[in-house]
């Protein structure tokens, strides 16, 4: 959530493909009762599942996609893990930590009784490590910017400060002080993220490059080991983790995936009982409605396109406003949500979801605060366009749009190309459609015009969603800047960190210039995702924020 996170659009597995419930939505009742807690776990333990896309990445540090968070928090554990109600709870650590008076200084104690796969206690400076690692220039995490929270961490991950100086000490084996660089009301819900997971340091070291480039390379400290990954391949294993501390409450024994790409060949193997649970494309779901295994999961992400005004060091034709915003304009969001996702996805006027997060003090959702944005209106676009032409001096544009190559994905390619070129004379869009993993290297690299693209939160606040967009943001990358946006953000993130009331009020000015103001990107749909699955499947816990499911306390009565 994330969201959270890049995501795999419109693929086949959830948050990239799969997140959110409590705060985030939730699942609808059908879902919830689905999953609830009935009955005594039976039979053998062992879940197959599918996902749509091969692994990026297994490094908890370097994870930034859906598929490869959701590995590591099935095999790996911070100080804290989100509970079934979405709440941050302690985990790695021992206790609540003691926390200063001015609420940035936390001491936390750690559980004395967490092992790593190896037999290796968790220790202090394996947080210590990780940390450092994280926020190192040389590292190029994505999500190092989370760090801004930790005090010196800003500083360290633009190469003004060395990694040691993170605000990260080991006072010994098995407590840790931490001091933020300001109050920060959502840091529990960090300390549950991957990229501030642990790391045994001696083996990392030891593995040098190959390490978690396959699962022979890696160790783990949560409820599974991760198995039979080659680091290319489309099957992989989790395996519970007998040196897991909480090993009791792990009941299944082994969880078999499969990467999965064509809906159709989902629903085979869900019917021939070689998968317990399958993602269903739109004509699937539309077609198993009745059927007594499905199920709807609402969530957190939200899918929009991402206008690229700089490639390969030249101004694309997306550095216009006027044609940035005559695309956004012209699709028809609520008929794409209704003929082509059929799923129960909502159309989306905004870069936050609803029903996310709320104000504190009137406890309005975000949303209805900022008002809707860029809704769908043929005469403005059309309006738009003309000046757009007008102020480039062409009479016509082609320009190339990329997504991923999945089922899905490519029939929403098609309607986004189909109602461009209706709506827009002159205008030719090329379909680019591409792995998973070239397509989160494109992005990184800048190398595409415009493109679909999806988060899920990595905490519980609008600033996981509106930060992605700052001024040379890890995850801005289509050359996007506002100097107000920028200002508003870090006031909210520095000026008003005490006052929450403040912070919130500047963060709903942000999203208003982001979008209408600039519309630097266009937002499509809040997702849902429909389902078939097995109703032997008990406590499939999905999250708020973060990685998508976590599958510690799932079991099977069959």
């Amino acid at each position: 959530m994330k969201k959270s996170k890049l995501f795999l659009t419109l693929g086949l597995t959830l948050l990239l493909s799969l997140v959110l419930v409590a705060c985030g939505g939730g699942s609808d009742s059908k879902s919830d009762k689905k999953g609830s807690d009935s009955g005594k776990a039976s039979g053998d333990q062992v879940l197959n599942l599918t996902e749509s896309a091969l692994i990026p990445s297994a490094d908890s540090t370097k994870a930034d996609d859906q598929v490869g968070l959701n590995v590591v928090n099935q095999t790996n554990e911070g100080l804290y893990a989100l509970d079934k109600d979405g709440i941050p709870a302690i985990a790695g650590a021992a206790e609540e930590p003691k926390i200063s008076d001015d609420k940035t200084v936390y001491t936390i104690k750690l559980r004395e009784d967490a092992k790593w796969s190896n037999g290796d206690p968790v220790t202090a400076n394996d947080y210590v490590y990780s940390w450092r690692r994280a926020v190192d220039p040389n590292t190029a995490a994505t999500y190092s910017y989370l760090f801004d929270a930790i005090k010196n961490g800003t500083d360290i991950v633009a190469g003004k400060k060395k990694p040691e100086e993170l605000g990260i000490k080991a006072v010994d084996d098995y407590t840790l002080e931490i001091t933020l660089a300001k109050p920060t009301a959502y840091i529990n819900s960090l300390f549950a993220f991957p990229t501030f997971f642990p790391l045994n340091e001696k083996f990392v070291t030891e593995k040098g490059e190959k390490y978690a480039q396959n699962s022979d390379n890696m160790l783990f400290n949560g409820p599974f080991e991760l198995k039979d990954w080659t680091g290319t391949n489309k099957k992989w294993t989790y395996v519970k983790n007998d040196s897991y501390w909480d090993k009791d409450k792990v009941k299944l024994k082994q969880i078999n995936v499969q990467v999965v790409q064509d809906s159709g060949t989902g629903l085979n193997l869900y019917n021939t009982d070689k998968v317990d649970r399958t993602v269903l494309s739109a004509d699937y779901a539309a077609q198993n409605k009745n059927n007594k295994d499905y199920v709807t999961v609402n969530d957190s992400s939200t899918f929009y396109i991402k206008f690229n005004q700089k490639r390969a060091g030249k101004d694309t034709v997306f550095a216009n406003k006027n044609i940035r915003k005559a695309i956004a304009l012209a699709i028809d969001k609520q008929s794409y949500t209704d003929t082509v996702l059929k799923n129960g996805s909502k159309p989306a006027n905004n870069l936050v979801p609803e029903g996310f997060t709320f104000d504190p003090g009137n406890k309005e959702d975000y949303t209805k605060e900022s008002g809707k944005h860029l809704e769908y209106d043929v005469k403005e676009a059309q309006k738009a366009w003309k000046a757009g032409l007008k102020e480039l001096g062409v009479s016509e544009i082609t320009v190339e749009f990329t997504s991923d190559d999945t089922e899905n994905a490519r029939k929403s390619s098609e309607f986004i190309q189909d109602q461009l070129q209706k709506n827009l004379d002159g205008l030719t869009v090329k379909l680019k459609n591409v792995p998973f993993k070239v397509r989160l290297q494109n992005d990184q690299n800048q190398d595409y015009d415009f493109s679909m693209s999806g988060w899920g939160p990595d905490y519980q606040d609008p600033s996981t969603f509106l930060n992605l967009f700052v001024t040379d943001g890890a995850q801005n990358r289509m050359s996007y800047s506002n100097k107000d946006y920028d200002k508003i953000l870090n006031d909210a993130s520095v000026t008003y960190a005490a006052d929450d009331q403040k912070r919130w009020d500047e963060m709903v000015k942000a999203e208003k210039i982001l979008l209408t103001d600039d519309v630097a990107i266009q937002p499509l749909y809040q997702r849902s995702t429909a389902y078939l699955q097995k109703d032997y499947i008990k406590n499939l816990q999905k999250n708020p924020f973060g990685p998508d499911y976590t599958y510690k306390e799932t079991y099977l009565t069959k």
